[in-house]
């Protein structure tokens, strides 16, 4: 009889929130759109784990289909909370972290998806723009609204914010 395979995801005993990505071509597609990385583990060729800093903003979409097409799509812009922060759980995400945004249905995570090249597009790297952008764009869009596009001037006015927060 052989082993259980071992969990792919590691303890969540330090401060790193990880992520499985996994990938089984026209099945099963998981990938992070936008982040800073701090550590990235190679488990198989299908599947790898991603891990990031407490405070990191990243973006993690899951796809799956079937024979008959797709099945769920999904977008979740996420901060990577430290120990002891609340946080709300995801599949794939240990410990879980801060949503900003979440998003399911094709047509409402590629209106995301169109929002990060936007953001993309003015010079602003998506995971340094404000949490509050993102929370914005997950609104308006399930909403049915347009959100409004995120510009260098509301950028430096949330880095001004946040100098001040401290």
């Amino acid at each position: 009889m052989s082993a259980p395979a071992a969990n792919p995801l590691p303890s969540h005993d330090d401060a790193l929130t990880h992520v499985e990505l996994n990938w089984i071509e026209k099945r099963i597609e998981n990938w992070i759109r936008f982040g800073r990385i701090a550590h990235d583990r190679i488990i198989d060729r299908r599947r790898r784990v991603v891990s990031f800093r407490p405070g990191a903003i990243f973006a993690f979409v899951r796809w799956a289909a079937n024979d008959y097409g797709t099945v769920s799509s999904r977008i979740d812009i996420m901060r990577a909370v430290a120990p002891g922060e609340s946080l709300t759980t995801v599949p794939f995400v240990r410990p879980g972290g801060e949503i900003l945004l979440q998003i399911e249905g094709w047509p409402k995570v590629s209106q995301v998806l169109a929002a990060i090249d936007a953001t993309d597009a003015a010079d602003v790297d998506p995971c340094d723009a404000a949490p509050d952008h993102w929370r914005h764009v997950g609104n308006r869009i399930a909403a049915g609204h347009q959100p409004r596009p995120y510009t260098l001037e509301r950028h430096r006015a949330w880095l001004k914010r946040r100098e001040i927060e401290g």
